[in-house]
């Protein structure tokens, strides 16, 4: 080990013996700007403590469909109330619980409308299905280190839902499900699309493949944006079907080349010179995940590149979202880790590709991008 990690480790456990001890939090509590620092650390710990209360407000919300009812603000509680089916003083304790995290605001007494969060929420309909899909999570978190010890080939309600064969199954047996999976993976897909189009320039593509690119959300985003662009979708026999055919009613038929197979036991198919991994790799274990990379490797002419978008670790300004919250996510899900751009490259490296570079995005909680050179 350097010395300077030496020198950090101790710094680490020297700060942390002054910050538990009871005399320096009474002290620091009354120093003016200490105290400022102080307090600002105790609203987060707090945060810590009640974030699983914060969520559910937020989800009463979405189920209970507050945001639709306040979009017709302002509303007194006595309005509102039979419209949730709550008593006016149940209705009254939803909308106060939403008031501080912006959800609701009372600009006038009794008188209630959509807060600046809440504004957000209402108008994307994408982000309400996550919030629905997130009581799974909960479902699974319920006992944590229950969780953690269960062994990870175990069902969960997560692995459960994100199965390929529960999500296509017919309206007749898990229609919900199957709306659901839709809504979700469209949403996704919209907000990691709009982060690579921020960040991307596709001029000097010509035709760019999604792997592993489920019914061509992506692809139809990215398309729409580059029109002269060529399409090619490769996914699972039963799922590029229906997903060629819904990418080619949306930008056109002739631009699109479906790809039926698995990406882990079948070439990847040639003659592209971009292609695209979305939300796919942090999906998957460290060995899957450096074979996939591997494959791919082998189906790209020199020069040709890889384009990885996804939510990653060790962010700047989005840790939290990286390991604590898809840490334990993708733990339930039962397969796949969140990684760090550094991470990423080394695999890249691995897998043969000569070059890789990590390329920030304006709202790295929905994806950051990495993209790497053959």
């Amino acid at each position: 080990m350097s010395l300077w990690a030496d020198l950090k480790l101790g710094y680490v456990a020297r700060r942390n013996r002054v910050f538990s001890s009871p005399k320096f939090q009474h002290w620091a509590a009354r120093l003016p700007v200490i105290r400022w620092i102080a307090t600002r650390r105790a609203a987060g710990a707090f945060d810590l403590l009640a974030g699983f209360a914060y969520s559910q407000v937020l989800r009463a919300y979405v189920e209970g469909r507050l945001f639709e009812v306040l979009k017709d603000g302002p509303l007194s509680a006595a309005a509102i109330a039979p419209r949730l089916g709550l008593s006016e003083a149940a209705a009254l304790t939803l909308l106060r619980a939403g008031r501080p995290l912006m959800l609701s605001e009372e600009p006038a007494p009794d008188h209630w409308m959509l807060g600046e969060q809440g504004a957000v929420f209402a108008t994307n309909p994408g982000v309400q299905a996550m919030v629905r899909h997130h009581r799974l999570l909960y479902a699974d978190l319920a006992d944590p280190m229950a969780l953690l010890r269960t062994d990870r080939a175990e069902p969960t309600s997560l692995s459960r839902f994100w199965t390929y064969a529960g999500a296509l199954q017919g309206a007749t047996e898990r229609g919900e499900d199957t709306a659901e999976y839709s809504e979700l993976m469209a949403a996704s897909q919209h907000f990691v699309a709009d982060e690579v189009l921020a960040t991307v320039a596709f001029r000097d593509v010509e035709r760019l493949l999604d792997v592993g690119g489920g019914h061509g959300a992506f692809l139809r985003h990215i398309g729409t944006a580059w029109p002269h662009l060529q399409l090619g979708l490769f996914d699972l026999p039963e799922v590029v079907e229906t997903g060629a055919k819904v990418l080619g009613e949306a930008v056109g038929r002739a631009r699109v080349t479906p790809h039926p197979g698995n990406f882990f036991s079948d070439s990847i198919p040639q003659g592209y010179d971009m292609v695209s991994l979305i939300r796919i790799l942090h999906d998957h274990d460290d060995a899957p995940a450096q074979a996939l990379l591997a494959n791919i490797r082998k189906s790209l002419a020199p020069g040709s590149r890889l384009l990885i978008a996804e939510p990653m670790a060790r962010i700047p300004g989005a840790e939290a979202m990286g390991e604590a919250f898809f840490g334990l996510y993708l733990w339930a899900m039962g397969s796949g880790r969140p990684r760090s751009p550094a991470e990423i490259i080394a695999m890249t490296r691995a897998a043969g590709f000569t070059a890789a570079r990590f390329v920030a995005t304006a709202q790295p909680v929905n994806a950051s991008v990495i993209i790497a050179t053959a």
